[in-house]
């Protein structure tokens, strides 16, 4: 990829956190950005602020959990923009608790937005990229995937995102998609700030910096592995968590 100037990129669940951060930092670099969240007024609120600072954006509201709906967003940014080079597998949530007390519901939504979404959306994207003769997937993981107590829906569900980030590293690499994973700790968000104070110094304390990420550290680490630079790295696993991986629990 020859720079990022002019480059299309679809994020997933970039309305808002850390995908929005994404978004921002690659619009700033000239990238032509294909804001996707569930939420339609949290993406037309998305679209108006970056359309308003000059960049290059559409919206799209779709489920990442339903073919027909990715297949229409990457048909829709391509037609929009004429390419599409870069596809950040965003999107996420958690349903946690202890195993006898999740549900059925609890799994399959869990794993169906963090995992079969991702599946879908590189599905849609890879053959623009490889047509084009080139392309870059990131996957947002989880330091979780190595495992987390009441996390086995989410734990799981990234677990498998890394699984599927080295099989499409393999299978595309040769037609020169770079396929990565970027691994994030406790970041500061919303829900943080939500939490009581005890549970917030009870997670500080496991922290091997003493402190949390923001999101212009995912934004930073995605920058990364897009820059030119990377080009020879794929298939890699990349933990943004300030040390807690190097721990499981």
């Amino acid at each position: 990829m020859a720079g990022l100037q002019g480059k299309v990129a679809l994020i997933t669940g970039s309305a808002s956190g850390m995908g929005k951060k994404t978004a921002q930092r690659l619009a700033e670099k000239g990238v032509k950005i294909v804001i996707n969240d569930i939420v339609s007024e949290k993406v037309d609120q998305t679209v108006k602020e970056f359309s308003a600072q000059g960049f290059e954006v559409m919206g799209v509201v779709a489920d990442i959990c339903k073919t027909s709906a990715v297949q229409e967003m990457v048909k829709s940014a391509v037609e929009r923009f004429g390419s599409l080079d870069i596809l950040v597998n965003n999107a996420g949530m958690e349903r946690a608790g202890a195993l006898r007390n999740l549900s059925e519901t609890d799994w399959d939504l869990t794993v169906d937005v963090n995992l079969k979404g991702a599946f879908l959306c590189s599905q849609a994207a890879h053959g623009h990229m490889i047509e084009q003769g080139g392309g870059r997937i990131v996957n947002i993981a989880s330091r979780a995937w190595l495992g987390g107590a009441g996390q086995a829906p989410y734990s799981s569900a990234k677990a498998g995102l890394v699984g599927l980030t080295r099989t499409l590293a393999l299978e595309l690499g040769r037609k020169g998609v770079t396929v990565n994973c970027i691994a994030p700790g406790l970041i500061h968000t919303p829900m943080w700030d939500e939490l009581p104070e005890k549970n917030r110094l009870g997670f500080l304390a496991k922290q091997p910096m003493g402190k949390i990420g923001e999101d212009e550290d995912i934004a930073n680490a995605v920058l990364f592995f897009l820059d030119d630079e990377a080009s020879f790295i794929t298939g890699q696993v990349f933990y943004v968590c300030g040390g807690r991986s190097l721990f499981a629990g």
